[in-house]
């Protein structure tokens, strides 16, 4: 059921919202969080399909917060805000708000969404593309329990890093960190067998990648050995091998798909590391709401320290 909202108000929106619940007889009760997405018109689409799909495993409020403050300074001095109300099957297993704030009002996106959040809830803010320096000082941002951004998104994603470093607050996290889970949970258990000291270590991918990167400030940060960045054309992150007295450890993924690990005294095998979808590390992220003290550790580690090996 879709509901066409035009020069609207957040009561109104509530309104429209009740009114779609009796008549899909969907409960609003069914839903864990509000899910609010700060995005443009160009991406909108591609980042509400993502939701919407995550929203299959964690049932939300979803609410689209797109910013139109106009090119004139006519358009800039109006206040006006359209909005279409989703439920049923064209919301999935939710609801979804998409809201489009035109002129003044995009500047004021936090006072239209407080009204709509669900109550007694958990608040995920997501910019898919362009968040703040300091999500957590955001007015957005400050609504939420956690903050999810994009470091990939950016023009220089390794710059972005150090900026993620000195705004993090506990809740903060980014996608570029969701993307090496596999990664880090595969390394995690293979040092969790009976090996030598990790004495250095390497972690090969393509330049600009966020991901390789964090990766490597995880394993800087958590063994406290020399890594070095070998830059390779991808895709995304290729390899990491780490040296032990018994001999190497390499976890590779040449392909993007399927990764092989080898282990001194122990046959090699395969391990799945395809690279994976938008909702799915959406989804990933709605499952634990507290702070990550990992991702903490990681995108604060500083690179240039010493023990930190050549780039």
């Amino acid at each position: 059921m879709n509901i066409d909202l035009t020069d609207t108000t957040s009561s109104r929106i509530n309104a429209a919202l009740v009114q779609a619940r009796r008549a899909t007889g969907t409960p609003a009760i069914g839903m864990v969080l509000t899910l609010v997405i700060v995005t443009d018109e160009g991406n909108h689409y591609d980042a509400l399909k993502a939701a919407n799909e995550a929203s299959k495993e964690h049932p939300s409020r979803i609410l689209v917060v797109v910013r139109r403050p106009g090119r004139s300074p006519r358009d800039r001095a109006v206040a006006r805000l359209d909005a279409e109300v989703r439920a049923g099957a064209d919301a999935g297993s939710g609801e979804i708000v998409l809201l489009r704030l035109h002129g003044e009002l995009a500047a004021h996106a936090h006072s239209v969404v407080l009204p709509l959040l669900l109550p007694d809830a958990p608040v995920v803010v997501w910019w898919p593309e362009d968040a703040p320096e300091r999500p957590a000082d955001d007015p957005l941002g400050s609504l939420a329990q956690r903050r999810i951004s994009d470091a990939a998104s950016a023009e220089d994603p390794i710059a972005v890093l150090g900026v993620r470093a000195e705004g993090y607050s506990p809740g903060d996290t980014d996608l570029a960190w969701t993307r090496i889970t596999p990664w880090r949970s595969v390394l995690a258990s293979a040092l969790d067998q009976r090996h030598g000291t990790v004495e250095s270590a390497v972690v090969e991918g393509e330049e600009y990648n966020p991901s390789a990167e964090l990766l490597a400030r995880w394993l800087g940060a958590r063994l406290g050995v020399p890594v070095e960045r070998v830059l390779t054309d991808g895709p995304g992150i290729t390899a990491v091998r780490l040296s032990t007295p018994e001999g190497l450890i390499c976890l590779t993924r040449p392909t993007g798909a399927l990764g092989g690990l080898e282990m001194p005294g122990q046959p090699d095998r395969h391990v799945a590391l395809q690279r994976r979808g938008t909702a799915e590390l959406i989804a990933e992220e709605l499952r634990r709401l507290d702070p990550d003290i990992a991702y903490a550790q990681a995108v604060r580690f500083d690179p240039t320290r010493p023990g930190r090996g050549g780039r």
